[in-house]
């Protein structure tokens, strides 16, 4: 019988760059790793809203500093993860959560732009975060990337083509950067969230939100964006290390409901 091990659940200490980190998941996940006791690297595309949440996390005892980054902005990405390596003296985690909502009949005038924009937000980005964040995961003792996608990847919402596609690449990507990186020991999963509490949603009357959720999810509610943000942690973890190339949904049972 083997010896057993004692895997560490702490990353107290790691640095972790979560994009899209002003609100909703982005944000969560930002405060859950700080509570952790983790460095958190806090970008979006505003200041104002990167400086509130780090001051957040700064009241409350964490390690935060703000950088605002347009994720669809190359030479930014290179300069901000640069900045963050030598700022918290390396880099252990990315959290690609940065996304937008594209809604757009196929036959609209505007569609080949909202196409562009999003391609470049939700799936361009990530493998350019990932590129430039590479020299510093490969110093990292626990290596880790979350690509955030949707349960838009696993099925569809009609007027939704750009942000799907986008989204399913995320996920064949995720599993292809894991196949590629996973001899160095740097994990690779996604997380797919369905309906949760964000900004995007916010439009959405309370009224059908509970009317979808009860249609559609087991747990016949819409989730919280901590609720994603402690996953994305869980697979962040050292004691994750065999967990890789891996597709999750965080969806309160929608993509499991038949009917």
């Amino acid at each position: 019988m083997s010896e057993y091990k004692q895997l560490s659940r702490s990353v107290k200490g790691l640095t972790v760059l979560v994009t899209g980190a002003a609100s909703g998941m982005g944000r969560a996940t930002a405060r859950v790793f700080a509570d952790e006791g983790a460095n958190v690297a806090v970008t979006d595309l505003t200041e104002e809203g990167t400086q509130a949440v780090a001051k957040e996390i700064s009241a409350s005892g964490g390690s935060a500093k703000a950088w605002t980054l347009d994720v669809s902005d190359r030479d930014a990405i290179t300069k901000v993860v640069n900045d963050v390596a030598a700022h918290f003296g390396g880099l252990d985690i990315i959290v690609n959560n940065a996304g937008i909502s594209v809604r757009v009949p196929i036959d609209d005038p505007g569609y080949e732009d909202a196409w562009a924009r999003g391609i470049a937000v939700m799936l361009t980005a990530h493998p350019r975060i990932i590129r430039a964040a590479l020299p510093y995961l490969r110093k990292s003792r626990s290596p880790r990337i979350v690509n955030i996608a949707s349960t838009e990847a696993l099925g569809a919402t009609a007027l939704h083509s750009p942000y799907s596609a986008a989204k399913g690449g995320v996920t064949s990507l995720t599993r292809s950067l894991a196949v590629e990186l996973g001899r160095e020991g740097i994990t690779v999963n996604c997380i797919c969230p369905g309906p949760i509490r964000t900004a995007i949603t916010d439009r959405i009357s309370e009224e059908h939100k509970t009317l979808y959720a009860k249609r559609r999810t087991a747990l016949a509610r819409y989730g919280d964006p901590e609720e994603v943000a402690h996953m994305t942690l869980s697979l962040c973890l050292p004691a994750a290390s065999f967990l890789t190339g891996a597709v999750i949904p965080v969806d309160g049972g929608l993509m499991a409901r038949n009917a």
